[in-house]
């Protein structure tokens, strides 16, 4: 089964979706994907693994904001090799 990894390097942090998937990241226990950092929203963003084997993120009206390479997005389509930044923490996108 093909999944998306996304991982940061810092601090040794990977998350797992696998195709048809839907999670959310955030600091409660509510959140799918916990990260406990400063600048992380509750439920900050989802991240979507669709049918057709795209990843979208979402900003889920966050404080900081969810960035991708860099840039404030919405929604967003998840490439590999893009960045995702939740709060301080960046993934790396990969397959």
């Amino acid at each position: 089964m093909m999944q998306w990894v996304l991982k940061n390097s810092e601090s040794a942090l990977t998350l797992r979706l696998p195709s048809g998937t839907v999670k959310t990241i955030g600091r409660t226990a509510r959140a799918d994907f916990i990260l406990e950092e400063a600048l992380v929203s509750r439920i900050h963003c989802r991240l979507t693994s669709d049918s057709s084997d795209q990843l979208i993120v979402e900003d889920l009206e966050s404080t900081n904001g969810t960035l991708v390479n860099g840039k404030r997005i919405d929604r967003a389509v998840l490439r590999e090799g893009d960045v995702l930044t939740v709060g301080r923490l960046d993934f790396t996108v990969s397959r």
